[in-house]
């Protein structure tokens, strides 16, 4: 088996790996099975990453979207929802019929988009030094104020997300 051969094995994989999640994120009618899907989905597009060669967005693909959206996600649900509130979670014809118009929608105004762009062609990436090294010195030196204060608007957002619960469960919500 051929070098390229083998990569375009991987990258198909990583494509199925991808389409596959997407399908069961959006069409399974129990909440938990669409987060997994969600999440089979992102470690499809970390896979792509690497496909790239590019490692650190690959693991910041998985810490971010996995490991914390994901998992905020399936936090959420267990606690805002009761079983039996999840048992009842289904999807409805009205539901289906809007998500296959904005579905529609959405292709059209991407398929116009790609039409309509002047691709440049043929020009040198002139990137310069992009590695993992120097990309956390900028992080941390020209970046480190924003990088702070995502970090500080994050963690007020889960104490705000804890704060809602904590209220609602003691007031008999649930």
């Amino acid at each position: 088996m051929a070098y390229g051969t083998f990569t375009e094995v991987f990258f198909y994989l990583f494509v199925i790996l991808i389409v596959f999640g997407a399908l069961v994120a959006v069409t399974s009618p129990i909440l938990m099975k669409a987060v997994m899907g969600l999440a089979m989905a992102m470690f499809g597009i970390a896979g792509l990453y690497l496909y790239l060669n590019s490692p650190f967005l690959a693991l910041m693909q998985i810490l971010i979207y996995v490991g914390a959206v994901c998992i905020m996600i399936v936090f959420g649900i267990m606690v805002g929802y009761t079983p039996k509130q999840l048992a009842e979670y289904a999807i409805g014809p009205k539901n289906t019929i809007l998500a296959i118009v904005t579905s529609l929608l959405t292709l059209g105004v991407l398929t116009l988009a790609l039409v309509k762009t002047q691709w440049v062609q043929g020009v040198d990436a002139g990137l310069g030094d992009y590695s993992l090294a120097h990309l956390g010195e900028t992080l941390m030196t020209r970046y480190g104020l924003a990088f702070e204060l995502i970090s500080v608007v994050l963690m007020i957002a889960m104490i705000g997300a804890v704060a809602i619960t904590w209220n609602g469960k003691h007031r008999g919500i649930k």
